[in-house]
């Protein structure tokens, strides 16, 4: 007997799941090399041994969403991104250079990663309502931990760094064009 073909929309609903996977999948990766980068330059200084701590609690959240992915991504066939080379060197080196600006510009990178990705997990948690209760539970859950990495920058003096609005602003406008890159290809 002849399985019939999927109805048009279930086929456009698993492809916008399965975009959803795979740009959740690049972006908790590249969360994980900026947090390396950073914890590279502040492991290697003494003085900067407290951030150099909450970099790595905040790294090992990180660390955590990505092997949910990492799962969600085997179980459901989802193609991974053909990215993760360029968002590896990309976010450690994000996470370098604003760590070697010094703690504040550090946390000026982190909190304004988590409040891009805080965003785009609550447009998918939209998305997904009714649609998909696993992943949308994984991404609401995620959503809290990245919006309490986000309060942890801003009480460590985000807001203070040189040239906040401006570094702010670059990085936001960087973490969008990843995510439209990496729903794609």
């Amino acid at each position: 007997m002849r399985r019939r073909p999927p109805m048009p929309g279930r086929r456009a609903a698993q492809g916008a799941i399965a975009e959803m996977i795979r740009v959740d999948h690049a972006g908790e990766f590249g969360a994980v090399q900026i947090y390396r980068g950073q914890r590279a330059v502040f492991e290697r200084a003494p003085s900067k041994a407290h951030a150099a701590r909450l970099i790595a609690e905040m790294e090992a959240g990180e660390a955590e969403h990505l092997k949910t992915f990492d799962r969600l991504i085997a179980e459901r066939g989802v193609r991974p991104t053909v990215m993760a080379p360029v968002w590896r060197v990309a976010g450690f080196g994000l996470g370098a250079v604003t760590a070697l600006m010094g703690e504040k510009a550090a946390h000026a990178c982190t909190e304004a990663v988590e409040e891009v990705i805080e965003q785009h997990y609550a447009g998918q948690s939209e998305q997904l309502d009714g649609v998909d209760r696993e992943l949308k539970s994984v991404v609401d859950q995620f959503r809290e931990d990245e919006l309490a990495h986000k309060d942890t920058a801003v009480a460590q003096g985000a807001r203070q760094a040189p040239g906040y609005a401006a570094l702010s602003a670059v990085i936001k406008l960087g973490c969008r064009a990843a995510i439209r890159i990496s729903e794609k290809i």
